[in-house]
């Protein structure tokens, strides 16, 4: 699993980056992106990160 953060509704909180660093990461234009796959180490903070935040642009893909 990977996750997926939409651009278009990305406010560039940093929320996710804060809980999941080793998956998330800033880009150069300020918005969030997935930057490693989700794994079972990983899983429960990718989790939190996607129900934290604030404008649900955070989602799962296979």
């Amino acid at each position: 699993m990977r996750a997926y953060v939409d651009h278009e509704l990305c406010i560039g909180c940093g929320l996710c980056t804060s809980i999941a660093p080793d998956v998330f990461a800033m880009n150069a234009d300020g918005k969030a992106e997935a930057v490693s796959d989700t794994t079972d180490a990983n899983g429960e903070s990718v989790k939190q990160a996607i129900e934290g935040c604030p404008v649900a642009a955070i989602r799962e893909t296979e």
